[in-house]
């Protein structure tokens, strides 16, 4: 007789959901405080802020560019796999940052950072949540992911934070890597093959999964939306704290603000996934960028002191990862949730190209202009971009052909 299968059991499927929020919590929140080793990285190695943007920008790249494979594998054979291959990876590229003494080696941490974080990551963990969780609390139950992201960042950026100050910035980075490997025995919480296929549905093979999603314009405009949402927050989180130390602010108040950021995740998140019982999932995401815009013309425009910056990181943090329960949940929407892994690491994969360019284009940008005033501008536009693509979405299931018995 076969184990039962922990993605599959009804009865704790809680369990399934805590455990890949609090894989999701240790990946996110290690991916989110390494804009803090930016400066003094840089000035220890005398390399430019463009080379530490690039590695990170490949990070982020790398991370989309897995997603979809990821999440096949994760459809096909469990979650529990890719949790531990993101564990290794991340503790990996961990050493590979400690040990760096040239641009070469940080651009090949970067690499690593990038699998780790596809391994382990929200997009890693939406597939685990949704087949575990009752259909009519999908949605809820990945933005409990995202709340469990808010958490590990909120934890991760003060962690870090202390550590550098305390240890310095190389020996911070064991005391992360060691961090990273507790992802292993909460991997096995999340075990197990998944069902190939609901109850009462005919089975859908990989590609056949892949022309349905390629040929409907909802899936695509999503898409081009999430997008938008990588270049926004992989700008802000990278070069955030390089931003508070060029207004001659103390290091302190950038580690405020991301934390800050961290805990208007948490309430954003959950109202999203709250939200989505109220109004139409395209409506709530148009609504998420159109606010967006007002927060970075925030910075162009409000006094740029500790209280400004802390209260706009708040408030972008509100706005922050709300955007996954909504982005994930039309891709459950409009395909179901047997390949909805791979299908939503599609879309990711468009959001991390937007969040290569957003790291690696405001470094480019810094260093020939010594400020970030385009970046905000670019932020800005595209938000409102993102706000309008969202509004043609027709929130509705694929009509399939139903299978025909023979005679």
């Amino acid at each position: 007789m076969s184990a039962v299968k922990p993605e599959a059991s009804s009865g704790k499927w809680w369990l399934v959901v805590l455990a890949a929020a609090s894989i999701a919590a240790i990946a996110m929140g290690l991916r989110q405080v390494m804009g803090l080793y930016m400066k003094p990285i840089s000035m220890d190695l005398g390399l430019g802020r463009q080379v530490f943007s690039l590695a990170i920008a490949i990070a982020n790249l790398v991370w989309g560019a897995a997603a979809p494979f990821v999440g096949a594998i994760s459809d096909r054979y469990g979650a529990g796999r890719v949790a531990v291959m993101g564990g290794v990876t991340t503790a990996i590229g961990l050493y590979i940052t400690y040990a760096a003494q040239s641009e070469s080696m940080l651009l090949v941490a970067g690499i690593f950072l990038g699998l780790g974080v596809a391994g382990a990551g929200v997009n890693a963990m939406v597939g685990a949540a949704a087949r575990a969780a009752p259909v009519e609390l999908r949605t809820q139950a990945i933005a409990t992911l995202g709340m469990g992201s808010g958490i590990g960042i909120l934890l991760a950026l003060p962690f870090a934070h202390f550590l550098i100050e305390g240890l310095g910035w190389k020996s911070s980075l064991l005391v992360l890597l060691v961090t990273a490997l507790a992802i292993l025995p909460l991997a096995y919480l999340i075990s197990g093959r998944p069902e190939k296929h609901a109850a009462g549905t005919p089975p859908q093979s990989l590609s056949d999964a892949l022309k349905e999603a390629f040929s409907l314009p909802s899936y695509w405009l999503l898409n081009a939306g999430f997008f938008v949402c990588g270049f926004h927050v992989a700008f802000f989180s990278t070069h955030l704290p390089a931003y508070v130390a060029d207004q001659g602010l103390a290091p302190g108040v950038a580690v405020i603000a991301l934390t800050a950021v961290g805990l208007g995740n948490l309430a954003g998140t959950w109202a999203a996934g709250q939200s989505a019982r109220f109004i139409p999932k395209r409506l709530g995401l148009s609504i998420i960028y159109f606010d967006r815009a007002f927060v970075f013309l925030g910075f162009l425009f409000l006094p740029i002191n500790s209280q400004s910056v802390v209260a706009l990181s708040f408030i972008l943090g509100l706005l922050w990862l709300s955007t996954i329960p909504l982005t994930s949940g039309l891709v459950g929407t409009f395909f179901g949730a047997q390949w909805m892994t791979m299908l939503y690491g599609i879309v990711f994969f468009s959001h991390q190209i937007g969040s290569f360019l957003g790291a690696w284009s405001a470094g480019l940008v810094f260093d020939a202009t010594k400020s970030y005033d385009v970046m905000w501008w670019a932020s800005v536009a595209l938000a409102l971009f993102a706000a309008a693509v969202h509004l043609p979405i027709r929130e509705e299931g694929v009509v399939r052909p139903v299978p025909q018995p023979a005679e």
